[in-house]
């Protein structure tokens, strides 16, 4: 597992599969080899069926209204879009393959149990799932990284969320900003809130991000987020529940990329010059002779000027300089020494 490491100099990307391989693992195997390819450091699953979700009830109120899957039952949409528990352990070992980290999303105690017997190594708390305390403590109590995505919580859901797992005597934990939106619209997403949860908190934060594109990512990494999840799906069309917010892997590509380069960009708090800007420090201005100047002439605007290049007396200087007369003579492009301002 390479979290920790990824997170002391830059990101790390989760690549969230979900629903996406279209019930085929053919599919899920390709989703896995092509997130490797794109840069991805983990590829992520979900651990649950329909029932260890919710029931199979057909009242209104488990019925889902509005947005991407308007009308299904609750019940319904999990069978469909659920990944079999018998192809999980095939998933990690492709993951292992590729050189990627696996991870899962348990939704109860069983998930829990079982994914312990594939060795999991972390856990990722969904949104949903962050008030259900009893789960977050189980999980917690397994001693691994738990990484908990907080859309809709509030600060004291958050706060009840971290407790859970301090309790169990578990300080690996990771926070991370969501908009709990499928798809997330920039004006809701107030990824601002980052820097603050950083400061409250005090654990890594990062972003589980269900906008469109790569710039909500951009401004979480500028904003110090630490860790990146993004719904990933292959290019050609695969019907699933998730297909309307995912990114395609072309567009994954590039959003890794563009992740990797904002780190570089935001680089350090740090007001040395690089090894770059040092070789343009000869370009500076400095004081030059701009006419010919005899030993004991007072130096003027007219024969003295501050341009390029860098080999004469600073410009601050310049009106001090003003005040004084040469101690010897300077030909015309000659710098003016700090000989004279000693």
């Amino acid at each position: 597992m390479r979290l920790y490491d990824k997170m002391k100099n830059g990101v790390y990307i989760i690549a969230e599969m979900s629903a996406n391989h279209g019930g085929t693992i053919e599919n899920a195997y390709k989703i896995i080899e092509e997130a490797a390819k794109a840069g991805a450091d983990c590829v992520k699953i979900q651990t649950y069926t329909a029932d260890t979700l919710t029931i199979d009830c057909d009242h209104d109120i488990f019925r889902i209204k509005g947005g991407l899957w308007n009308g299904y039952t609750y019940y319904n949409l999990y069978k469909n879009a659920y990944t079999p528990w018998e192809w999980q352990p095939m998933l990690k070992e492709k993951c292992k393959e590729v050189g990627v980290d696996f991870l899962s999303t348990p939704f109860d105690r069983t998930a829990v149990d079982f994914l312990e017997t594939m060795g999991v190594e972390f856990y990722k708390i969904a949104s949903f799932e962050l008030v259900d305390i009893p789960l977050i403590e189980y999980a917690a109590s397994k001693g691994k990284p738990m990484i908990m995505s907080c859309g809709m919580a509030d600060t004291e859901e958050i706060q009840e969320a971290v407790a859970a797992c301090r309790r169990q005597k578990n300080e690996q934990i990771i926070l991370l900003k969501c908009c709990s939106q499928y798809p997330a619209r920039y004006e809701d997403m107030n990824v601002s809130v980052i820097s603050d949860m950083k400061e409250r908190f005090q654990v890594p934060i990062g972003l589980s991000d269900h906008s469109f594109g790569s710039l909500a990512p951009v401004v979480a990494v500028s904003l110090g987020a630490q860790v990146i999840e993004k719904h990933v799906c292959l290019e050609e069309h695969v019907e699933s529940a998730d297909a309307g917010f995912s990114m395609k892997m072309s567009e994954f590509k590039k959003m890794v990329e563009d992740v990797r380069n904002a780190v570089l960009i935001k680089g350090t708090v740090s007001y040395e010059l690089t090894e770059n800007e040092k070789s343009g420090l000869s370009i500076r201005r400095s004081l030059f002779a701009v006419r010919e100047i005899k030993a004991g002439e007072a130096f003027t605007e007219e024969n003295v000027r501050s341009i390029r290049p860098s080999n004469g007396l600073k410009p601050k200087y310049y009106s001090e300089l003003l005040q004084k007369r040469a101690k010897r003579s300077y030909a015309y492009g000659e710098p003016i020494t700090e000989e004279e301002i000693s």
